[in-house]
């Protein structure tokens, strides 16, 4: 899957991981519910371990490519 995604894409949440870890300069872990299942978000950049960084509504948030999803452009 993670091949398939690239920086600047569409995703959306498939699944929610047990928590969320935020993509900040000081990282927190929140839980899952500050996302949700068919929440769509822009991806800002490719991290270690098959891990995005993804833009979502109400922040930037480290995700594994399991819960993601492109959104294809129509």
């Amino acid at each position: 899957m993670s091949d398939s995604i690239d920086v600047g894409d569409r995703i959306r949440i498939v699944s929610l991981p047990p928590y969320v870890k935020t993509a900040e300069p000081m990282p927190m872990l929140r839980p899952p519910d500050v996302i949700r299942v068919g929440e769509e978000g822009t991806v800002l950049s490719r991290e270690p371990g098959d891990y995005w960084s993804v833009r979502m509504e109400n922040g930037a948030y480290l995700l594994s490519s399991q819960y993601l999803e492109k959104v294809d452009a129509d």
